[in-house]
Protein backbone atom coordinates (compact mmCIF):
# COMPACT_ATOMS: atom_id res chain seq x y z
CA UNK A 1 0.00 0.00 0.00
CA UNK A 2 1.18 3.50 -0.73
CA UNK A 3 2.06 5.74 2.17
CA UNK A 4 -0.06 8.75 3.08
CA UNK A 5 2.53 11.03 1.44
CA UNK A 6 2.58 8.99 -1.78
CA UNK A 7 -1.17 8.99 -2.29
CA UNK A 8 -2.91 11.34 -4.66
CA UNK A 9 -6.02 11.70 -2.46
CA UNK A 10 -6.87 12.39 1.18
CA UNK A 11 -8.81 9.20 1.84
CA UNK A 12 -7.71 6.12 3.72
CA UNK A 13 -8.01 2.81 1.87
CA UNK A 14 -7.57 0.31 4.67
CA UNK A 15 -5.19 -2.63 4.37
CA UNK A 16 -6.57 -6.19 4.33
CA UNK A 17 -7.30 -7.24 7.90
CA UNK A 18 -8.13 -10.57 9.57
CA UNK A 19 -10.07 -8.96 12.41
CA UNK A 20 -13.56 -8.76 10.83
CA UNK A 21 -13.50 -12.52 10.16
CA UNK A 22 -11.88 -13.38 13.50
CA UNK A 23 -14.28 -11.11 15.37
CA UNK A 24 -17.34 -12.57 13.66
CA UNK A 25 -16.25 -16.13 14.39
CA UNK A 26 -15.46 -15.28 18.01
CA UNK A 27 -18.82 -13.54 18.49
CA UNK A 28 -20.60 -16.57 17.03
CA UNK A 29 -18.76 -18.93 19.39
CA UNK A 30 -19.52 -16.64 22.33
CA UNK A 31 -23.24 -16.51 21.41
CA UNK A 32 -23.48 -20.30 21.01
CA UNK A 33 -21.75 -20.79 24.35
CA UNK A 34 -24.00 -18.28 26.10
CA UNK A 35 -27.22 -19.79 24.69
CA UNK A 36 -26.10 -23.34 25.47
CA UNK A 37 -25.08 -22.29 28.99
CA UNK A 38 -28.41 -20.60 29.72
CA UNK A 39 -30.37 -23.61 28.44
CA UNK A 40 -28.04 -26.22 30.01
CA UNK A 41 -27.52 -27.88 26.62
CA UNK A 42 -24.07 -29.36 27.34
CA UNK A 43 -21.56 -29.23 30.18
CA UNK A 44 -18.79 -27.53 28.17
CA UNK A 45 -20.98 -24.49 27.37
CA UNK A 46 -19.19 -22.18 29.88
CA UNK A 47 -15.85 -23.08 28.29
CA UNK A 48 -17.21 -22.37 24.80
CA UNK A 49 -18.56 -19.03 26.03
CA UNK A 50 -15.19 -18.21 27.61
CA UNK A 51 -13.27 -19.05 24.44
CA UNK A 52 -15.57 -16.84 22.38
CA UNK A 53 -15.28 -14.00 24.89
CA UNK A 54 -11.49 -14.16 24.87
CA UNK A 55 -11.58 -14.12 21.07
CA UNK A 56 -13.83 -11.05 21.00
CA UNK A 57 -11.64 -9.17 23.50
CA UNK A 58 -8.48 -10.10 21.60
CA UNK A 59 -10.06 -8.91 18.36
CA UNK A 60 -11.06 -5.61 19.92
CA UNK A 61 -7.60 -4.97 21.35
CA UNK A 62 -5.80 -5.95 18.13
CA UNK A 63 -8.14 -4.15 15.74
CA UNK A 64 -8.15 -0.92 17.73
CA UNK A 65 -4.40 -1.25 18.13
CA UNK A 66 -4.13 -1.27 14.34
CA UNK A 67 -6.29 1.85 14.16
CA UNK A 68 -4.02 3.60 16.67
CA UNK A 69 -0.98 2.67 14.55
CA UNK A 70 -2.68 4.03 11.43
CA UNK A 71 -3.41 7.32 13.18
CA UNK A 72 -0.25 7.73 15.23
CA UNK A 73 2.55 6.33 13.10
CA UNK A 74 1.40 5.75 9.53
CA UNK A 75 -0.28 9.11 8.94
CA UNK A 76 -3.36 7.54 7.36
CA UNK A 77 -5.84 9.73 9.23
CA UNK A 78 -5.74 12.90 7.19
CA UNK A 79 -7.97 15.90 7.92
CA UNK A 80 -10.59 14.55 5.52
CA UNK A 81 -10.53 11.13 7.20
CA UNK A 82 -10.80 12.76 10.63
CA UNK A 83 -13.81 14.74 9.47
CA UNK A 84 -15.52 11.52 8.41
CA UNK A 85 -14.60 9.94 11.74
CA UNK A 86 -16.35 12.83 13.45
CA UNK A 87 -19.48 12.25 11.36
CA UNK A 88 -19.35 8.56 12.29
CA UNK A 89 -19.01 9.28 16.00
CA UNK A 90 -21.88 11.77 15.86
CA UNK A 91 -24.11 9.18 14.18
CA UNK A 92 -23.04 6.55 16.70
CA UNK A 93 -23.97 8.78 19.65
CA UNK A 94 -27.26 9.64 17.91
CA UNK A 95 -28.04 5.92 17.63
CA UNK A 96 -27.24 5.54 21.34
CA UNK A 97 -29.64 8.38 22.12
CA UNK A 98 -32.42 6.54 20.31
CA UNK A 99 -31.47 3.36 22.16
CA UNK A 100 -32.17 5.10 25.48
CA UNK A 101 -35.29 6.74 24.07
CA UNK A 102 -36.72 3.22 23.78
CA UNK A 103 -36.21 2.56 27.51
CA UNK A 104 -37.64 5.97 28.50
CA UNK A 105 -40.58 5.31 26.21
CA UNK A 106 -41.26 1.96 27.88
CA UNK A 107 -41.00 3.54 31.33
CA UNK A 108 -43.31 6.48 30.63
CA UNK A 109 -45.73 4.34 28.65
CA UNK A 110 -46.28 2.28 31.80
CA UNK A 111 -46.00 5.19 34.23
CA UNK A 112 -48.32 7.72 32.61
CA UNK A 113 -51.12 5.28 31.74
CA UNK A 114 -51.13 2.70 34.56
CA UNK A 115 -54.93 2.21 34.34
CA UNK A 116 -54.90 1.59 30.59
CA UNK A 117 -56.44 -1.69 29.43
CA UNK A 118 -53.07 -2.83 28.13
CA UNK A 119 -51.57 -2.40 31.58
CA UNK A 120 -54.44 -4.25 33.19
CA UNK A 121 -53.41 -7.16 31.00
CA UNK A 122 -49.82 -6.70 32.10
CA UNK A 123 -50.92 -6.76 35.73
CA UNK A 124 -52.62 -10.07 35.11
CA UNK A 125 -49.43 -11.50 33.63
CA UNK A 126 -46.69 -9.88 35.69
CA UNK A 127 -48.41 -9.06 38.96
CA UNK A 128 -48.48 -5.60 40.52
CA UNK A 129 -45.29 -5.72 42.46
CA UNK A 130 -43.14 -7.54 44.93
CA UNK A 131 -45.14 -10.12 46.85
CA UNK A 132 -48.32 -9.56 44.88
CA UNK A 133 -49.77 -12.59 43.16
CA UNK A 134 -50.49 -12.36 39.45
CA UNK A 135 -53.95 -10.99 38.81
CA UNK A 136 -54.40 -9.98 42.46
CA UNK A 137 -53.65 -6.29 42.43
CA UNK A 138 -54.70 -4.68 45.66
CA UNK A 139 -54.50 -1.22 44.11
CA UNK A 140 -54.78 -1.53 40.31
CA UNK A 141 -53.93 1.37 38.00
CA UNK A 142 -51.22 2.95 40.18
CA UNK A 143 -47.61 3.81 39.47
CA UNK A 144 -45.29 2.51 40.74
CA UNK A 145 -47.21 -0.77 41.01
CA UNK A 146 -48.56 -1.56 44.44
CA UNK A 147 -45.91 -3.23 46.61
CA UNK A 148 -42.93 -1.56 44.92
CA UNK A 149 -40.63 0.38 47.26
CA UNK A 150 -38.57 2.77 45.13
CA UNK A 151 -35.12 4.13 45.91
CA UNK A 152 -34.84 7.39 47.80
CA UNK A 153 -33.31 9.62 45.10
CA UNK A 154 -31.56 11.83 47.64
CA UNK A 155 -29.25 9.10 48.94
CA UNK A 156 -27.20 6.84 46.65
CA UNK A 157 -28.71 8.15 43.37
CA UNK A 158 -27.81 11.72 44.33
CA UNK A 159 -24.29 10.59 45.28
CA UNK A 160 -23.87 8.92 41.91
CA UNK A 161 -25.17 12.06 40.19
CA UNK A 162 -22.53 14.16 41.93
CA UNK A 163 -19.84 11.61 41.07
CA UNK A 164 -20.76 11.58 37.38
CA UNK A 165 -21.10 15.36 37.11
CA UNK A 166 -17.69 15.76 38.78
CA UNK A 167 -16.22 13.29 36.30
CA UNK A 168 -17.58 15.47 33.50
CA UNK A 169 -15.58 18.42 34.86
CA UNK A 170 -12.39 16.37 35.24
CA UNK A 171 -12.52 15.07 31.66
CA UNK A 172 -13.08 18.66 30.48
CA UNK A 173 -10.07 19.71 32.55
CA UNK A 174 -8.03 16.97 30.86
CA UNK A 175 -9.19 18.16 27.43
CA UNK A 176 -8.31 21.79 28.06
CA UNK A 177 -4.96 20.75 29.56
CA UNK A 178 -4.20 18.86 26.34
CA UNK A 179 -5.12 21.86 24.23
CA UNK A 180 -2.61 23.89 26.30
CA UNK A 181 -0.04 21.07 25.93
CA UNK A 182 -0.12 20.49 29.70
CA UNK A 183 0.77 16.79 29.77
CA UNK A 184 0.54 16.48 33.55
CA UNK A 185 -2.89 18.12 33.63
CA UNK A 186 -4.04 15.73 30.92
CA UNK A 187 -2.88 12.70 32.91
CA UNK A 188 -4.28 13.91 36.24
CA UNK A 189 -7.63 14.77 34.69
CA UNK A 190 -7.88 11.36 33.04
CA UNK A 191 -6.85 9.54 36.22
CA UNK A 192 -9.54 11.33 38.23
CA UNK A 193 -12.17 10.66 35.54
CA UNK A 194 -11.36 6.93 35.43
CA UNK A 195 -11.44 6.69 39.24
CA UNK A 196 -14.78 8.51 39.39
CA UNK A 197 -16.22 6.28 36.65
CA UNK A 198 -15.15 3.16 38.56
CA UNK A 199 -16.59 4.63 41.76
CA UNK A 200 -19.94 5.23 40.02
CA UNK A 201 -20.03 1.58 38.95
CA UNK A 202 -19.28 0.39 42.50
CA UNK A 203 -22.00 2.59 44.00
CA UNK A 204 -24.53 1.40 41.43
CA UNK A 205 -23.65 -2.25 42.14
CA UNK A 206 -24.14 -1.60 45.86
CA UNK A 207 -27.46 0.10 45.13
CA UNK A 208 -28.65 -2.83 43.02
CA UNK A 209 -27.76 -5.29 45.79
CA UNK A 210 -30.09 -3.40 48.15
CA UNK A 211 -33.03 -3.01 45.75
CA UNK A 212 -36.42 -3.82 47.30
CA UNK A 213 -37.69 -5.10 43.93
CA UNK A 214 -36.36 -7.42 41.24
CA UNK A 215 -36.13 -7.37 37.46
CA UNK A 216 -38.70 -10.14 37.06
CA UNK A 217 -42.35 -10.08 38.09
CA UNK A 218 -43.27 -6.43 37.52
CA UNK A 219 -43.02 -3.84 34.80
CA UNK A 220 -41.42 -1.26 37.12
CA UNK A 221 -38.45 -3.49 37.92
CA UNK A 222 -38.02 -4.44 34.27
CA UNK A 223 -37.96 -0.85 33.00
CA UNK A 224 -35.86 0.40 35.93
CA UNK A 225 -33.11 -2.16 35.56
CA UNK A 226 -33.09 -2.04 31.76
CA UNK A 227 -32.71 1.76 31.69
CA UNK A 228 -30.26 2.19 34.57
CA UNK A 229 -28.46 -1.08 33.85
CA UNK A 230 -27.70 -0.23 30.25
CA UNK A 231 -26.53 3.18 31.39
CA UNK A 232 -24.25 1.47 33.88
CA UNK A 233 -22.86 -0.65 31.03
CA UNK A 234 -22.19 2.54 29.07
CA UNK A 235 -20.35 4.00 32.07
CA UNK A 236 -18.19 0.86 32.17
CA UNK A 237 -17.45 1.11 28.43
CA UNK A 238 -16.67 4.83 28.78
CA UNK A 239 -14.35 4.16 31.72
CA UNK A 240 -12.41 1.61 29.64
CA UNK A 241 -12.37 4.10 26.73
CA UNK A 242 -10.82 6.76 28.98
CA UNK A 243 -8.41 4.24 30.53
CA UNK A 244 -7.07 3.46 27.06
CA UNK A 245 -6.70 7.21 26.49
CA UNK A 246 -4.76 7.44 29.76
CA UNK A 247 -2.35 4.72 28.61
CA UNK A 248 -1.96 6.53 25.29
CA UNK A 249 -1.33 9.81 27.11
CA UNK A 250 1.53 8.19 29.04
CA UNK A 251 2.84 6.88 25.72
CA UNK A 252 2.85 10.45 24.39
CA UNK A 253 0.32 9.81 21.66
CA UNK A 254 -1.81 12.95 21.87
CA UNK A 255 -0.89 16.46 20.77
CA UNK A 256 -2.90 19.70 20.96
CA UNK A 257 -3.76 19.35 17.25
CA UNK A 258 -3.99 15.56 16.95
CA UNK A 259 -6.13 13.89 19.64
CA UNK A 260 -9.24 12.60 17.94
CA UNK A 261 -9.36 9.39 20.03
CA UNK A 262 -9.41 11.36 23.27
CA UNK A 263 -11.94 13.83 21.89
CA UNK A 264 -14.32 10.98 21.04
CA UNK A 265 -13.90 9.53 24.54
CA UNK A 266 -14.81 12.93 26.00
CA UNK A 267 -17.88 13.18 23.73
CA UNK A 268 -19.00 9.73 24.81
CA UNK A 269 -18.50 10.56 28.48
CA UNK A 270 -20.53 13.76 28.26
CA UNK A 271 -23.29 11.78 26.53
CA UNK A 272 -23.27 9.34 29.46
CA UNK A 273 -23.52 12.31 31.86
CA UNK A 274 -26.53 13.80 30.10
CA UNK A 275 -28.37 10.47 29.94
CA UNK A 276 -27.83 9.99 33.67
CA UNK A 277 -29.35 13.38 34.45
CA UNK A 278 -32.53 12.34 32.61
CA UNK A 279 -32.52 8.97 34.40
CA UNK A 280 -32.06 10.63 37.78
CA UNK A 281 -34.86 13.14 37.24
CA UNK A 282 -37.36 10.89 35.46
CA UNK A 283 -36.90 7.50 37.06
CA UNK A 284 -35.50 8.23 40.51
CA UNK A 285 -36.97 11.63 41.46
CA UNK A 286 -40.26 11.49 39.54
CA UNK A 287 -40.78 7.79 40.24
CA UNK A 288 -40.22 8.27 43.97
CA UNK A 289 -42.55 11.25 43.98
CA UNK A 290 -45.23 9.23 42.22
CA UNK A 291 -44.88 6.52 44.87
CA UNK A 292 -45.21 9.08 47.67
CA UNK A 293 -48.38 10.55 46.11
CA UNK A 294 -49.84 7.10 45.56
CA UNK A 295 -49.31 6.19 49.20
CA UNK A 296 -50.84 9.50 50.26
CA UNK A 297 -53.92 8.86 48.12
CA UNK A 298 -54.46 5.43 49.67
Amino acid sequence: MATAQGKHHDYHLVDPSPWPAVGSLSAFIMAVGAIAWMHHMFSAAPIVFGVGTVGVLYTMASWWGDVIKEAQYKGDHTRVVQLHHRYGMILFIASEVMFFVAWFWAYFNAALFPADAVHATRDAVFGCGLGTAAGACAVPGTWPPHGIETFDPWHLPLLNTLILLTSGTTVTWAHHALLENDRQGLKYGLILTVVLGALFTCVQAYEYSHAAFSFAGNVYGATFFMATGFHGFHVLVGTIFLLVCLFRAYAGHFTPKQHLGFEFAAWYWHFVDVVWLFLFLCIYVWGHGAETMAHGAH
